[in-house]
């Protein structure tokens, strides 16, 4: 195909040639109506490049083949079959892929190491998840992708679970092993569907772990703006095989998606792509010898430890994205969460994700010599002045197993139940009726639906004095809980 056609882009500039003057949506009209304080901040273009797809580009019956061309580009560019453009960011693709394999009530099998977005799914979709644990590093206190035996072991428990959804790379780049994860799915004749947010940019190196469209999944979602060069928001199903109806996934997405989908989502993702095809070895290849430098000069750094390759020789990963800069700072004397806040305050360097551990920081096609020296400065400036961060109460992390909680309830009746809100001290044995989400990095400690124990609650709370932040609990301080009631 002709990759360096941008459907999208060029319908765009056919429309700013024309010199269309609309008389629906958006009602700015493309920045004639934009306050010049707002346009000055972020800039008129943004609102000359909003058009609604319905008059300017292409509608959602796609009448022009517009966005029709732009994804089928999109997925030979990627290896798959099929490719759809999602404007309502990932986590709503994940919701959408699930309801593709699965309606209420039928079982799921699911990486507890999920991001809160893919709870949620499981609380608005009603289906039954049954969790396969990861597997935890007792060391670095991380929980790493399930195995291909984990994922066996489970649908032999339960055969007729409709489906697997496997989370990799993970947030601190751990990578499982899709293909012996596929091969056992298709072995009992499931989809294997791959939350690869994170690995957008994966098709365009060899040196990359695994694309999961290569590795055999059935249905892979990305989320570009993460990894890759579109804006936020640009998710992208990826589709092959036919364990996983194109026509399903189209409706669910249909019912789910947005009716007003933003053409500077659609247009960063075409060009994303052409960029992709045309450089993307080259800018990744830079990449990749950037993230090698960090890497090398943090680790020669005192305090800070570096996480690469040995967890793959560890055998605790199938492979491990090394555009990720993932360090344990704890020998510092501090967490990860006061490393990212000092960054941020004193350094104005923004890391990608930190914990009670580490702290993690991407590096991308976009990087250049003048941030990669910011990020080593500001990491030998937090080494020097580490003891000049005040010391908090540590957080006492649990046990791996005390965070493999008993699941009394599905999500959604706990979610949807009458409920109680007790006192955190007499919680214990309750049934959660709510998501308790330590940020970060976002997956939650507690299900709705799970039996809350004194060994969870002991980590939240100390985790709260430390200055972990949760969200999404009715009480953020959980001095209190919500759960199902006992009436």
């Amino acid at each position: 195909m002709d990759h360096s056609r941008v459907p999208v882009l060029e319908a765009l500039q056919e429309f700013r040639r024309r010199g269309d003057v609309v008389f629906g949506p958006p009602g700015h009209k493309q920045g004639r109506g934009a306050d010049p304080r707002v346009a000055e901040i972020v800039g008129l273009d943004v609102f000359r490049s909003d058009v609604l797809s319905l008059n300017g580009l292409d509608d959602r019956r796609q009448s022009q083949g517009v966005l029709s061309q732009a994804q089928e580009l999109m997925a030979d560019a990627v290896g798959a079959e099929q490719a759809f453009f999602s404007t309502c960011g990932s986590s709503l693709s994940v919701k959408t892929a699930m309801l593709a394999v699965a309606g209420p009530g039928e079982k799921v099998l699911i990486s507890r190491n999920a991001h809160k977005s893919v709870i949620s799914a499981v609380v608005v979709n009603g289906v039954e998840p049954i969790w396969v644990h990861p597997k935890f590093d007792r060391e670095r206190h991380i929980a790493h992708p399930p195995e291909p035996d984990d994922v066996r072991r489970r649908l032999e428990e339960h055969p007729d679970a409709k489906g697997m959804l496997l989370i990799t790379p993970t947030d601190w780049g751990t990578c499982a092993d899709i293909r012996g994860v596929a091969r056992v799915c298709h072995e009992f004749g499931v989809p294997l569907i791959v939350d690869e947010a994170w690995g957008a940019h994966l098709p365009f190196h060899p040196d990359l772990p695994a694309w999961g469209m290569d590795a055999e999944a059935d249905l892979v979602l990305t989320s570009v703006h993460k990894m890759g060069g579109a804006i936020e928001q640009s998710s992208v199903f990826h589709l092959q095989y036919d364990r996983v109806s194109p026509e399903a996934l189209k409706q669910r997405e249909d019912l789910l998606g947005t009716t007003s989908a933003s053409s500077l989502v659609y247009a960063t993702l075409d060009g994303w792509r052409r960029q992709m095809v045309q450089h993307g070895h080259e800018l990744l290849d830079a990449a990749l010898h950037r993230a090698e430098r960090v890497r090398t000069a943090a680790a020669d750094l005192p305090g800070l430890r570096p996480m690469g390759q040995e967890i793959v020789e560890e055998g605790l990963a199938a492979e491990f994205d090394p555009l990720k800069i993932v360090i344990d700072v704890r020998k510092l004397g501090i967490s990860g969460m006061q490393a990212a806040e000092w960054l941020r305050a004193e350094r104005h360097v923004d890391v990608g994700g930190s914990d009670s551990c580490r702290i993690s920081a991407s590096i991308t096609h976009a990087d250049d010599d003048a941030t990669e020296e910011v990020l080593l400065d500001a990491l030998r400036a937090l080494v020097d002045r580490a003891d000049t961060i005040e010391r908090r109460p540590p957080v006492r992390l649990p046990e791996p197993s005390d965070l493999e909680l008993e699941q009394a309830m599905l999500p959604r009746e706990a979610f949807f139940a009458e409920v109680d809100h007790v006192p955190a001290e007499r919680a214990a044995g309750r049934i959660a009726a709510e998501m308790i989400s330590p940020y970060p990095p976002g997956v939650p400690a507690v299900a709705p639906g799970e039996v809350i124990t004194d060994a969870v609650l002991d980590y939240l709370r100390s985790g709260v004095e430390h200055g972990v932040l949760i969200p999404d609990a009715a009480d953020s301080s959980v001095k209190t809980l919500r759960v199902v009631s006992r009436h």
